[in-house]
């Protein structure tokens, strides 16, 4: 431990934002990371804990005591170590010092009475001192095992299985049906906050570790409907990865989004935000796409209250939107949640993201009943819909009479989440689903992460639904683990 009284010398500094006026003008990050000096200070807050309630909040189980502490020491070899300790948990600390929402901020024990430590800001100041030192280099494997991989999906848990498995010595190779790498990193999350160049440079890491990468390329088959994301101009089947490969790793995302069927839902202007956020991606990265989605002096409403709904915010805003406006089914949370009845776990509270407070109005416990369909010229397309508001009363919810609205509406993104991968894939390889349509896989030491087909694993999003980007990153790694064992009949990967 640095400072014995670091938590009550100092207060919790965070980081800070380029101005509004200036960051929405842009596609570029906007954050301010901390200096070697505030972070020092901030790693002195760090009370190393008998039992470290953020380790175990932290999906990936890193060792942030030891990672503050040596921050806090503040020497360059204390650095430098700083970054082989975050290494040994989590592959890409960049990803998740950007996007990750830090549920081990809220398990610290500081977080009881007083703010928690800035474990993210620190994370983020040594991955990106990190890369500026030179510190992040290829690590290939001292000998080759002979053993082929196949990893279907380069999001977050595929990548991070390739590198676990690749330093073990096998020949991985990744499949991705899109046109770069990178899954939901690369086509979802805006530029703004994270820039991609952090993905090129792993990928580059990863192919001088022997990492092989093929884009464009669909594994199975996809819906002739889908409102996926797909640039793939060769496909490849179930049964060709098994014949040419010692084992299969399906890592895809829940790539199935969320629809809300009411009356209008067909009009033009009424889209999944699937459909419009990586569009912005491709564009950003200088490809030239014909009517792409834009908000631009249109009056947007943004179904759903989650990141993916504040990534539509901030998107919006950028294309120059005449007004934003953004609904969230469930009642407004509690600005502050109780501590006492919440901690360590991740509480319910009212979050107001940067997007949201670059311009958003915010409507909660709102349900949308129609979609409003134009005439004349706007026939055919969106021009408003029709709402009301809701209680909540034993779990279950019903209309408020006398509620109804009519809006005016654009431009209408649903952003409720995702309900499955993608069903078609899964049926190609003959995979068995849970009730959720999830590949069903357990996570257990034995026999972890693998399906019921003979030489098939699934991990991330593909097996557990919906999550985070740095539980993708935890799915990945161990399910690197259970291919090694499988591959080999032991593994000396940390699970």
């Amino acid at each position: 431990m640095g400072k014995v009284t670091g938590f009550i010398d100092f207060q919790r500094l965070e980081e800070g934002y380029e101005p509004v006026t200036k960051r929405v003008k842009n596609w570029k990050e906007f954050v301010i990371a901390l200096n070697a000096d505030q972070a020092k200070v901030q790693g002195a807050r760090c009370m190393d804990c008998g039992t470290p309630f953020c380790n175990s909040g932290c999906p990936v189980n890193n060792i942030i005591p030891d990672f503050n502490d040596l921050v806090y020491r503040g020497t360059p070899a204390d650095w430098r170590q700083a970054i082989d300790v975050l290494h040994q948990t989590n592959n890409f600390p960049e990803f998740t010092g950007r996007v990750c929402p830090a549920p081990c901020e809220a398990a610290c024990t500081l977080n009881v009475n007083d703010d928690p430590v800035g474990i993210k800001s620190i994370e983020h100041a040594i991955i990106d001192r990190a890369w500026a030192e030179g510190w992040v280099q290829p690590q290939p494997p001292a000998a080759k095992t002979g053993k082929r991989v196949a990893i279907v999906g380069s999001g977050p848990a595929g990548l991070a299985a390739a590198q676990q498995l690749a330093r073990a010595g096998h020949e991985v190779t990744v499949f991705e049906k899109n046109s770069r790498i990178g899954g939901l990193l690369r086509y979802g999350i805006p530029d703004f906050k994270m820039e991609k160049t952090h993905i090129d440079r792993r990928v580059d890491q990863m192919q001088a570790e022997g990492v092989t990468f093929r884009t464009g390329v669909l594994v199975g088959a996809l819906p002739a409907d889908a409102k996926i994301t797909n640039d793939a101009k060769e496909t490849v089947t179930p049964a060709q990865l098994l014949a040419e490969h010692d084992a299969v790793l399906l890592t895809g995302g829940a790539e199935t989004s969320r629809d809300l069927p009411v009356p209008g839902r067909e009009l033009d202007g009424v889209h999944f935000a699937m459909e419009f956020l990586p569009q912005q991606n491709k564009v950003v990265a200088g490809d030239k796409l014909k009517k792409q989605l834009r908000a631009d002096g249109k009056h947007v409403i943004v179904i759903g209250g989650g990141d993916t709904g504040s990534d539509c915010v901030g998107t919006s805003n950028r294309h120059g939107a005449a007004s934003v406006t953004q609904f969230e089914l469930m009642p407004m949370p509690p600005e502050q949640e109780n501590k006492p009845l919440t901690w360590p776990y991740w509480p319910s509270k009212l979050r107001t993201s940067s997007s949201h407070e670059e311009g958003c109005e915010r409507e909660f416990a709102i349900t949308t009943t129609a979609f409003v369909a134009g005439t004349g010229k706007d026939k055919g397309r969106v021009v408003g819909l029709k709402t009301a508001q809701v209680q909540w009363q034993a779990g279950r919810m019903s209309e408020v009479p006398g509620t109804q609205k009519e809006w005016k509406a654009d431009l209408v993104l649903l952003a409720m989440g995702f309900t499955a991968p993608v069903a078609t894939v899964l049926e190609a390889f003959g995979v068995d689903r849970d009730n959720r349509g999830n590949a069903r896989a357990h996570t257990e030491a034995q026999g972890g992460y693998a399906t019921n087909v003979a030489r098939v694993f699934a991990a991330g999003d593909m097996r557990r639904g919906q999550s985070l980007v740095v539980w993708a990153i935890r799915e990945g790694r161990q399910a690197a683990r259970a291919v090694d064992a499988f591959l080999m009949g032991t593994s000396s990967l940390p699970r």
